[in-house]
């Protein structure tokens, strides 16, 4: 007898449920639908990604089939595909027909260093209303393993290095949620003003620094606060200047795990060596704009010694680019 193989990709459209304002940088929306039952992840969100399709302005969410949906999505001409963003689950709460995923939005906005102006998903999430709809891809529920998507694999690490800016406080407030009561280790998160400060619940062995940027260089206030929670003393040559502002060379350059390096170094053997991580037992998950992130791998990985596979580091954007 042959079963047929299920699809770990559910490709779905998302109506939103509730629009919720966090703060001025965030606002929450709640997604469900025809086959929410099926939405995953079965246990913790972590850092899962999703990715959502953005319907040109006044016309429909494409439909596809999930078996070669991209290939399909690319060969729609452009008025009529819209536009594709990922987007890290926030959480997945309830069950059956009230099953619902919650996505955060970051309402992105110019700064004098590089941010860019709201892009298509930004400006959607800004006037979203309840009934509107997009498109979904997520992962089927107890098919995660199947469809990727989450990077946070601290395995018997003793201590944690977090770090995110405005774009990646979302999947660290998801990975927060799920920590052992007695993890231990620092936490930095980078926000555009003090009063997108979020609700954050962190382990009490987690120190959580809050930064408010205001005008000053996107990322500065980040390194200079790891350097202090990491000892490693301060850098006259980095005070007061972002971390290489648009010398990124593209995002592909800026992702590395355990299991994965874009920059094409072998990683064959790092499920081994991530088993056994090192005289301190820290591991590192860094993720924000492309910049910052390489300079967060430079202090942790240069500077402060970590093998590179105790460090996951995600440029989940580009400065200057619209998101």
């Amino acid at each position: 007898m042959t079963t047929t193989a299920v699809n770990p990709v559910l490709l779905l459209t998302a109506v939103v449920r509730g629009v919720e304002r966090l703060s001025p940088s965030f606002v929450r929306i709640r997604f469900g639908g025809d086959g929410f039952e099926h939405v995953g992840p079965e246990g913790a969100t972590l850092d899962q990604r999703v990715k959502l399709i953005i319907p040109t302005p006044g016309r429909g969410v494409p439909r596809l089939d999930p078996s070669g949906w991209y290939a399909a999505w690319l060969a729609l001409p452009e008025d009529e595909r819209g536009v594709l963003r990922t987007y890290t689950a926030r959480a997945v709460e309830g069950e059956g027909a009230d099953r619902r995923l919650v996505v955060d939005f970051v309402l992105h906005g110019p700064d004098a260093h590089g941010g860019a102006a709201a892009g298509p998903a930004g400006a959607w999430a800004d006037e979203a209303r309840v009934g509107d709809e997009i498109g979904l891809l997520a992962p089927r529920r107890r098919h995660e393993r199947d469809f990727g998507g989450i990077e946070f694999a601290p395995g018997d690490a003793r201590r944690l290095v977090l770090v995110a800016d405005e774009t990646a406080v979302p999947a660290l407030a998801s990975i927060a949620d799920a920590l052992p009561a007695d993890a231990e280790g620092v936490a930095v998160l980078e926000v555009p003003d003090a009063a997108d400060f979020l609700d954050v619940r962190f382990p009490p062995g987690i120190e959580a620094h809050w930064i408010a940027r205001g005008h000053r260089a996107r990322g500065s206030q980040t390194l200079a606060t790891l350097r202090a929670c990491l000892r490693l003393g301060a850098d006259a040559s980095d005070a007061g200047r972002s971390p290489s502002p648009g010398r990124a060379a593209d995002l592909d350059d800026v992702w590395e795990t355990a299991l994965f390096s874009s920059s094409g170094d072998d990683v064959a053997d790092a499920p081994e060596r991530a088993a056994h991580l090192g005289p301190e037992d820290t591991y590192a998950w860094v993720a924000g704009d492309s910049d910052t992130v390489k300079a967060c791998r430079r202090l942790l990985v240069g500077e402060a010694g970590l093998p590179r596979h105790q460090v996951a580091f995600m440029g989940y954007w580009k400065q200057g680019r619209a998101q």
